[in-house]
């Protein structure tokens, strides 16, 4: 989302420990970008490919007159002139730039708001026609469009089915149906948690701008502009202050949150061109993410994943798929089960890409209990795992990523 915010930088810290067993479907993100990838006018979508770092071609151009548009209550065209680019030219689709986007995976629509122009809008991603809620406001605040307070800068897809929204002052939170009959409800202010240590959800320097993402139990995460992380309940409109993302550079501001296929955080900037960053959400520490031709200054990013924070039981996490079993004849773990009293399994790599990967072991509970890097040199290298003496006997997972925090091979092991 679009706000960049010449503040001073918070430095405290907090964890939080999130279990990451659910395999995500998407691998790609929405973003809003530009023509040009070093300049930020927010009126273009693209699709990334998360596995290759390939951007497509513009999707929509929304600000040159050409898209179809309609009102979503009558179904009937709307007209947009010539002029696309005026100011004042609300019925242009991305006119006023867009720092707000959901995807809807369900209804294949991209749901998104234009930064001052208070309305809720729909692309329909199967025939890029574009619809306007146009019987009401999307904030329900008069006057929204002159105040950068009231802008709504973060957006998402619940796996509830409903949509959430947030001002930038956090004073006004939106829930909105994706079905058939459209409803926009007002929820209310974010409430700080007396936990929060100063650090308010609904101040200036830390919190605005930034984006949503949403787990699997029931809460969102806001990523601010300034790097912050905070967990809502959607429940009780309750933020927690969860501590800033480390490792990220000075001059990074946090716009655009997506989670990938492989339960990290790609986050994207609005002003920092060199690369984006993949978060870990165990520790919320950033690597960089490398693209081959570079990024593209985005003010936000939307697909259909959701973090997985419901702990899950070993009976649950036996009968998880392992969807990269089709990577067998690649890479193969063995012995599985592994005898408590040897402690030691071995992973071949056998036509995996030669270069540094990364072994991961966790436990039920999603805590990582081992964590080692290896150097894949050629075809049929084998390397030896060596377990802690007082490693308890259960079901583990074993997950091998590449440079890019990218999971090339997962499977559960089995210890007793």
């Amino acid at each position: 989302m679009r706000k960049i915010l010449r503040c001073f930088t918070l430095t405290f810290a907090a964890s939080l420990v999130i279990t990451v067993f659910v395999q995500a479907q998407d691998r790609f993100a929405f973003a809003v970008t530009d023509i040009n990838q070093n300049t930020g006018g927010w009126t273009v979508l693209r699709k990334l490919n998360l596995q290759t770092g390939i951007y497509s071609d513009a999707l929509l151009n929304g600000v040159d007159g050409k898209a179809t548009t309609y009102n979503i209550t009558s179904k009937l065209q709307i007209d947009v002139n010539a002029d696309a680019r005026a100011v004042n030219n609300s019925s242009v689709p991305f006119n006023t730039g867009v720092a707000a986007i959901a995807y809807d995976k369900k209804n294949n629509r991209l749901y998104y708001t234009p930064m001052f122009i208070d309305q809720l809008r729909y692309i329909d991603l199967k025939t890029m026609k574009v619809y306007y809620v146009t019987d009401q406001s999307f904030t329900g605040i008069a006057s929204a469009h002159n105040d950068e307070a009231n802008v709504v800068t973060r957006m998402v897809i619940a796996p509830d089915g409903y949509g959430y929204a947030v001002t930038n002052d956090a004073n006004t939170f939106i829930r909105f149906s994706t079905g058939r009959k459209l409803a926009i409800e007002q929820l209310g202010s974010l409430v700080d948690d007396p936990a929060n240590t100063g650090i308010s959800v609904h101040n200036r320097c830390s919190s605005w701008g930034g984006d949503l993402v949403a787990d699997d139990a029931g809460n969102l995460y806001m990523f601010s502009a300034r790097n912050m992380v905070f967990k809502i309940s959607v429940e009780t409109k309750v933020a927690t202050w969860l501590g800033p993302i480390k490792g990220l550079p000075p001059d990074f501001t946090t716009n655009g949150v997506v989670v990938t296929d492989d339960q990290k955080l790609l986050a994207g900037s609005q002003v920092y061109s060199k690369s984006w960053f993949v978060i870990d959400p165990q520790s919320w520490t950033a690597t960089e993410y490398k693209t081959p031709k570079g990024v593209y200054l985005t003010s936000d990013l939307a697909n259909s994943n959701v973090l997985s924070t419901r702990k899950k039981s070993p009976t649950e996490i036996a009968t998880i798929p392992q969807r990269d079993m089709a990577l067998s004849n690649i890479i193969q773990l063995y012995p599985n089960p592994v005898n408590v009293s040897e402690n030691q399994f071995k992973i071949q790599f056998n036509k995996l890409q030669a270069g540094d990967y990364t072994i991961e072991l966790t436990d039920v509970t999603g805590k990582q209990v081992m964590l080692q890097k290896v150097s894949v040199a050629g075809e049929g290298q084998v390397q030896t795992i060596n377990l802690k003496k007082n490693t308890a006997q259960g079901i583990y997972l074993v997950k091998v990523s590449d440079i890019y925090s990218k999971s090339v091979f997962t499977q559960k092991l089995v210890v007793q």
